[in-house]
């Protein structure tokens, strides 16, 4: 997903995309791909139990593997100096699939945010006491939404030619573009800016209740506190640059050819933050151990049974007053 240009003649080139990003993407797939893995083996075989936040988080992995089953044709685009060779279908589907796992990342992110706000703020509420079937329909619901935006990059052709070369963009310098992809170019701005405002709000939340009841020096409070921080690292690291980049290129595109220059170097710019991105499900891992005790436990236990590493399981249990954080720790937390 790269801009092509602001115009027809100031077009962008993509010289230390194809030299730098196949190197960085291939580290991040190879990184991605077995934190990934284990994540589901534990999910699926150890987890004794499972809740809101366990099903948020399971959903996560999931979206992660869309990235994943699409990096290695990105990768292969990379290195054919971003030359696409499978067709004008998989074109759409590759872009189609990628564009998925960042809306459903950052949605679940964004749920398990919530679901760690509520626990804490508001303990009593009846959302704290939603079945895993509830839980189920909602991640649904989510998936739902996330593949109607995303639908129309199924039906457009994300497949250019210049000079004789195919590229597989979702982002164009094209100045009349579908409904479709104007959906897409709005999708991708407000998913970035309306998690981010939900997100920094939880954290604040959190921080503070937890404060107030003098619960933030608690091995639980602490728990809590650095599950939305880590989260929000994590989306803030991953996504930033991406959206920081194309709405520079977009305004930079809109002035003409006055800024040809700048309007390329931020092109570059933007094409190399497409690793930020893919870092994503590299780094979502961190946020399963962050976000759920019992994983974390469980996937001590995982390791532990390779012989290979010897890790301490966390004590489960030890909250002084069930009261304290409500049922902040309940639905497998």
């Amino acid at each position: 997903m790269t801009p092509n240009g602001a115009e027809h003649h100031c077009n962008s080139t993509h010289d230390h995309m194809t030299s730098v990003l196949p190197p960085v993407v291939i580290i991040e797939m190879l990184l991605g791909l077995p934190g990934n893995i284990m994540a589901l083996y534990v999910f699926c075989k150890d987890m004794p139990s499972w809740g809101t936040n366990v099903t948020f988080l399971f959903n996560l992995i999931l979206s992660d593997f869309l990235l994943l089953l699409s990096l290695p044709f990105r990768i292969d685009n990379y290195l054919r100096d971003d030359r696409w060779i499978f067709g004008d279908a998989w074109c759409r589907i590759n872009l189609f699939m990628l564009a998925v796992n960042r809306s459903a990342s950052i949605a679940f992110m964004t749920a398990v945010a919530f679901d760690r706000y509520f626990k804490v703020v508001h303990p009593h509420h009846k959302i704290n006491y939603m079945t895993l079937k509830q839980a189920a329909g909602v991640a649904c619901l989510i998936w739902a939404v996330v593949v109607a935006l995303r639908i129309p990059l199924l039906a457009n052709n994300l497949l250019n030619t210049d000079n004789n070369d195919s590229h597989c963009r979702s982002f164009t310098s094209d100045k009349d573009l579908s409904p479709g992809i104007l959906l897409h170019y709005h999708v991708f701005i407000i998913e970035f800016f309306v998690p981010l405002m939900l997100l920094i709000f939880c954290s604040g939340r959190i921080t503070c209740t937890l404060r107030s009841r003098q619960l933030n020096k608690g091995k639980r409070g602490q728990r809590a506190i650095r599950t939305v921080l880590v989260i929000v690292g994590v989306f803030i690291l991953c996504f930033t640059p991406s959206i920081a980049t194309v709405l520079t290129t977009q305004i930079l595109k809109s002035l003409g050819e006055t800024y040809c220059n700048a309007y390329k170097i931020t092109a570059q710019l933007f094409s190399m933050s497409i690793a930020f991105t893919y870092l994503n499900s590299a780094l979502d891992p961190v946020i399963y151990c962050f976000s759920s005790s019992l994983f974390c436990n469980h996937l001590k236990k995982t390791l532990n049974r390779t012989g290979l590493i010897k890790l301490q399981l966390s004590r489960q249990g030890s909250m002084t007053s069930r009261t304290e954080l409500g049922v902040m720790m309940s639905n497998g937390d």
